[in-house]
């Protein structure tokens, strides 16, 4: 079957990984779609997705499973919020770029 043909210089898009978040009683949540977790501890913990890097705030958090090759994150503890930041930067400063200001 033939490729379909590109102007030089467009790159092929790759299509988003499939990405869910589910919180049970804020007392666990379950992220698929995880890239990479770039650190966490008792208080939060920042993954990255294709979507963008998520944080989840809480106390007495603790990482109950990491599998990158699946893309799934399971945390356990006191859930207190989690939020999104945009891929890229967007037109908020990145997380990396305000915890190195």
């Amino acid at each position: 079957m033939a490729q379909p043909l590109r102007m030089p210089g467009e790159e092929k898009k790759r299509a988003p990984s499939r990405h869910s978040l589910t919180i049970e009683k804020r007392e666990s949540v379950s992220v698929s779609g995880v890239t990479d977790v770039i650190s966490f501890d008792e208080e939060s913990v920042i993954g990255e997705t294709e979507l963008g890097v998520i944080i989840i705030r809480g106390v007495n958090l603790h990482v109950n499973r990491i599998n990158l090759e699946s893309g799934e994150l399971s945390v356990s503890g006191e859930i207190d919020g989690v939020t999104y930041e945009n891929p890229g930067g967007g037109k908020t400063k990145s997380f990396m770029g305000r915890l190195f200001r």
